[in-house]
């Protein structure tokens, strides 16, 4: 069993219950397997798995500080899954949200790779809204404002952290477009 396949059950195990959340989760999911081939070839699983498990924290089995990247690190970690719970800990602006909450001393515990995996996972996360359309990064960025409201550590961080995240999308943006003129270049 590759680990996405189990990324996917386990992710719809925990999120299911929470409907958009799941929805959001499975399209992530469905993009960044649309990017796999953008990585090296071990990674690609990944970053799939990585998609349907990076909003696991919110499940309510296992929201201890209400802080999802963190609570789903720390469960992650606890089945063994180091790598997992890195990319799930930082993903799309985690990093600032946890200063904002006081809880940067503990998302430290985690490892961020600040990688193409964690950028083409941000890049994934931003371009699915929260029942699992697609849209562009600044129809998301606007979209969590406006759920959120402008004064949330959520969109505090997200805010602060646009411009790196902005260079992630970039990056992955860059790869689709290379990619595509290898294909024009050389047809199947």
């Amino acid at each position: 069993m590759q680990l996405s396949d189990w990324a996917e059950g386990h992710a719809r195990d925990l999120l299911k219950p929470l409907g958009r959340r799941w929805r959001h989760s499975e399209a992530v999911a469905a993009v960044a397997r649309e990017l796999a081939s953008l990585v090296p070839p071990g990674d690609a699983d990944v970053l799939v798995a990585s998609a349907y498990l990076h909003d696991v924290g919110y499940a309510p089995s296992l929201a201890i500080t209400g802080f999802h990247p963190l609570d789903g690190a720390r469960h992650l970690r606890s089945l063994g899954n180091a790598r997992l719970a890195g990319l799930v800990a930082y993903h799309t602006a985690a990093r600032e949200e946890a200063e904002l909450r006081g809880l940067g001393s503990a998302l430290s515990k985690f490892d961020d790779e600040r990688g193409i995996v964690s950028a083409a996972l941000a890049y994934c996360d931003l371009t699915v809204g929260p029942s699992g359309e697609r849209m562009t990064p600044e129809q998301r960025r606007l979209d969590v404002e406006a759920r959120y409201g402008k004064d949330s550590p959520v969109t505090a961080s997200l805010r602060s952290a646009w411009p790196e995240l902005l260079k992630a999308i970039e990056q992955v943006d860059e790869l689709q477009r290379q990619a595509a003129q290898a294909l024009a270049a050389h047809p199947r």
